[in-house]
């Protein structure tokens, strides 16, 4: 297993034009919790894509998305309440290209769930790009697993990236449907800790991080070592650890 994430030069941009890319899935409990720890976390992985789940949704969740994007230098990319949660977060090397939010079919009793989705680039790489939070209730999150790899298709893309809560460890049918079309990203290059969840007591790896065939991965795990990041920031960030990966794109 790789002790460090592969360094990622200032560019990020290599002559053939494909693009490294740093992608953070997180799942941040509506900023319930010290928000000063969770900017510094997400500050210390230099994303250039964050995936975020359970982003503000009620009472000013813009200002408060808007608050969390300004103390880590990056912009709303799209999603929040308009996705029943997840949302996208993104730097500067972005050119957006399009977003949508998705609301999935409501099933009684149960929470609305969606995914933010968009389509950007960074330098000649073309992304699709998705944000998820699954159900908690197995038959409906197996459906939402098929919308989820439906979806990735849709946008149309050479290459896509896909990130999320999934409420589900890698046994369950519904992450082994997504990695059978998927690369699932700690499997095909672990690096850093496996386990998600939870901050206090790390046990199951229920958060992940997909890639389409194509995109070469570098390395992806927890960041327990990555400098700037402490323990105690961890834990008292959210109820979740973070996913991070580092992605080589090709050129579009």
């Amino acid at each position: 297993m790789a002790t460090s994430l592969p360094a990622l030069p200032g560019s990020r941009t290599d002559p053939d034009g494909s693009a490294l890319v740093r992608v953070l899935s997180y799942n941040i409990r509506s900023m319930r919790d010290d928000t000063h720890a969770l900017a510094r976390v997400i500050s210390a992985c230099d994303p250039d894509l964050v995936l975020l789940q359970e982003a503000p949704r009620f009472f000013r969740w813009r200002k408060k998305l808007a608050r969390l994007a300004r103390a880590t230098n990056l912009v709303i990319l799209t999603g929040g309440a308009t996705a029943a949660g997840p949302a996208i977060l993104c730097n500067l090397r972005a050119t957006v290209e399009r977003t949508e939010d998705v609301l999935l079919p409501l099933t009684p009793g149960l929470h609305r769930r969606g995914f933010a989705t968009a389509v950007v680039r960074f330098g000649g790489a073309r992304l699709g790009v998705l944000s998820c939070h699954l159900s908690l209730e197995k038959n409906e999150r197996y459906e939402q697993g098929g919308m989820l790899l439906d979806r990735l298709a849709g946008l149309g893309t050479p290459h896509a990236v896909a990130g999320g809560d999934l409420n589900e460890r890698p046994a369950g049918r519904t992450f082994r449907r997504i990695a059978d079309g998927l690369q699932d990203c700690w499997a095909t290059a672990p690096w850093g800790s496996e386990y998600t969840s939870t901050p206090t007591d790390p046990h199951q790896r229920i958060d992940a991080i997909f890639a389409t065939k194509g995109i070469e991965v570098l390395g992806c795990g927890v960041p327990v070592n990555q400098l700037g990041i402490t323990g105690a920031d961890l834990r008292a960030a959210t109820d979740h650890l973070p996913l991070l990966a580092a992605l080589r794109i090709p050129a579009s």
